[in-house]
């Protein structure tokens, strides 16, 4: 795959392959600054060791007696001896100056001479014993800027400067001008050309380009063997948006090898490792609270038809036997419907309140108080139906209470609710007892209140018991069952931190449990 740039150019969208890329245009770049550095420097070695070999050769010509007169240049032996050393060493180019640098003296066939000066500030540098090498001007060499007149005060290019040697020329203990000595001439350079350029430069470019090729293919498999874990980790992410769900069992032990490790790939990889065990999790919680959504429908469903059907059974038969039915008939069939009334109203009211709790409106408005006062309040609202039932209501309190803090309203509803159930399902003749007792401090330091309701009922059914808190459910073998008041308690409980249990204590029937602090 790749991407198109403004200007049309495609590039690869591949990271490893841009890297790739990246690297060779580095390595070719650094290639050839390190190619250009190193003639560069093989250059100066040799211009040093040129000018270090012959950094006497201008002191030496410069003793010969012959070249000057007591009235000035001796002409004819200046081009003999010009001529004997550059004859002997052809490389060498002899010229003698005057104090203010011009040329009074050389050997240069006629047109080579391009300046008839030289610049005096590399001489003196020399002679002070600057570091070498040492530049000075080559008066056959081209001068930037400068025609062929010589005007004064402008300077040879770095192409017309060359080694040279240089001593100061006496005469009668007086200084006269200097003999100055380039080392390496135009015939020297004209020979290094035809020679020796074309060769210098295939060496540089094939050890460049071995160089380039080696540390490409060295470059591409280090780039490989690292990217390998983020390709794995792009593969296991592409199938994972491809295939979805299905696609992360497989995907997570993808994550998990390309999480060995410490670098910033192996952190990546278990971050998506997370992130994927995370998302399955939350898909299987969704996949369940879709399962429960769906029965509890079919649960409301039911509860409310049982009833419906009944209550709309009496209606009709009084309306078509209204003439015919004795008055104590009417008053049982009127009573019967007003029953199924009310528990229809029970369920709806029942069903909003969970609504109203599961939307998050609600909040619990906290405040301290006694629980053992809200358990004898409630008490009191249950005496009658329990005795009408001759069932005992068995308060066990224990002394040394802490207050609680919650919602007191939400508490009574919870103990409301289960004390009902409790007195609904208990046979006539049993007890409902209501435990409460200091609770472990929890991880707050804060010290609590355990509350236990049991009764000698029936019990849950095992095959209720998973779903008791969650949805309605109905007992297959007709009996005990469990309604929207335990999903009511339930939630209650969640917004004040705690929880609901049922716990299993042979000898009793239904016994439910959950901590107030």
């Amino acid at each position: 795959m790749t991407r198109s740039t403004p200007s049309g150019w495609s590039m690869p969208s591949s990271l490893s392959t841009r890297l790739s890329i990246v690297f060779a245009v580095l390595l070719l770049a650094c290639c050839g600054v390190s190619a250009w550095l190193q003639m560069a420097g093989s250059d100066r070695h040799e211009q040093e060791v040129t000018q270090r070999l012959s950094i006497g050769l201008a002191a030496h010509i410069a003793g010969n007696a012959e070249l000057m007169k007591r009235d000035g240049l001796n002409p004819s032996a200046v081009h003999e001896l010009f001529d004997q050393l550059m004859a002997v060493n052809p490389s060498v180019e002899v010229y003698l100056l005057d104090a203010e640098g011009r040329i009074v003296g050389q050997a240069a066939p006629p047109g080579h001479l391009k300046h008839d000066r030289v610049d005096l500030g590399p001489v003196k540098r020399l002679l002070a014993g600057a570091a070498l090498p040492i530049l000075g001007d080559d008066p056959r060499g081209g001068l930037e800027g400068q025609d062929v007149s010589g005007a004064q005060g402008v300077q040879p290019s770095q192409g017309g400067r060359k080694v040279f040697s240089a001593a100061p020329l006496k005469v009668d203990g007086r200084d006269a001008g200097y003999v100055y000595v380039v080392l390496s001439g135009e015939d020297r350079e004209a020979l290094v050309a035809n020679l020796g350029a074309g060769t210098v430069l295939r060496t540089t470019l094939w050890s460049m380009a071995w160089v380039a090729l080696l540390g490409l293919i060295a470059g591409l498999v280090a780039f490989r063997l690292i990217t390998r874990p983020l390709r794995q980790l792009t593969d296991a992410v592409q199938r994972f948006e491809r295939d979805g769900v299905a696609a992360i069992d497989p995907a997570t032990p993808a994550f998990a090898q390309v999480a060995r490790g410490d670098d910033e790939i192996a952190t990546l990889g278990k971050a998506f490792q997370k992130m994927t065990l995370r998302i399955a999790e939350q898909w299987r919680e969704l996949t369940a609270l879709d399962q429960q959504r769906r029965e509890l429908f079919a649960n409301i469903s039911h509860d409310l038809r049982t009833p419906l059907t009944s209550l709309h059974g009496y209606l009709e038969t009084l309306l078509m036997k209204a003439d015919t039915l004795a008055l104590a008939d009417r008053r049982r069939y009127l009573e019967i419907a007003l029953g199924q009334s009310r528990k229809v109203g029970r369920l709806a009211q029942e069903l909003f309140e969970l609504a109203r709790l599961e939307s998050g409106v609600v909040k619990p408005d906290k405040e301290s108080f006694a629980l053992a006062d809200l358990v004898q309040d409630v008490f009191q609202k249950f005496e009658l139906a329990a005795e009408a039932r001759r069932q005992r209501l068995v308060p066990q309190i224990a002394s040394g209470l802490p207050v609680v803090t919650a919602d007191l309203g939400m508490i009574e509803r919870v103990l409301t609710n289960l004390l009902d159930n409790a007195i609904r399902h208990t046979p006539e003749g049993g007890e409902i007892v209501v435990q409460l007792r200091p609770a472990e401090a929890g991880e707050d330091g804060v010290a609590g209140v355990q509350v236990e309701i049991s009764d000698t009922g029936p019990g849950i059914p095992k095959e209720l018991q998973p779903v008791l808190f969650t949805r309605p459910a109905f007992s297959s073998s007709g009996g005990r069952s469990g309604g929207l008041g335990l999903m009511i308690v339930r939630r209650i409980l969640q917004l004040h931190g705690s929880e609901i249990r049922l716990l299993p204590q042979p000898g009793k029937g239904a016994v439910f449990a959950f901590q107030l602090s």
